[in-house]
């Protein structure tokens, strides 16, 4: 049986590297608000710091070789996907609920949109990247 394309060649690496970004900006900016300001928003940045852990895991998953690390991959972005999907859904019918923005707050817009699209791309690239069925 061949073994897939390993999800961190060609054009992956760049995906790998952008995950790479936003596991680092997504995690430092919750831990500087947990810490700063945690009594002002805790859901906002406790939702942030989930991001920024899933980000982190995602770039595992991709940077990585091997069933364990593809399962990682998918795991990790299907959860971004929801994730972005719910959490912006939320803050779009009721921001009240959110009195600071998380990442993934109205799809992303704090970071361009970035986190809606990412995971759609991610999800590409591990579709294509799989083993050819016969």
């Amino acid at each position: 049986m061949p073994e897939p394309r390993p999800t961190s060649s060609g054009p992956g690496r760049v995906l790998v590297a952008v995950y790479a970004i936003f596991a680092l900006s997504a995690t430092a900016r919750a831990l500087v608000q947990i810490v700063g300001r945690f009594s002002e928003a805790p859901v906002a940045y406790l939702l942030s710091l989930l991001a920024g852990v899933v980000y982190i895991l995602a770039t595992v998953g991709l940077a990585g070789r091997g069933p364990a690390y593809r399962r990682l991959a998918w795991a990790a972005v299907g959860f971004e996907l929801v994730g972005v999907l719910v959490v912006g859904t939320l803050t779009v019918l009721d921001a009240g609920d959110f009195p600071d923005d998380t990442v993934w707050s109205f799809y992303g817009r704090g970071y361009g949109f970035i986190p809606l699209v990412l995971p759609f791309v991610g999800l590409w690239w591990l579709r294509r990247t799989r083993v050819p069925g016969p």
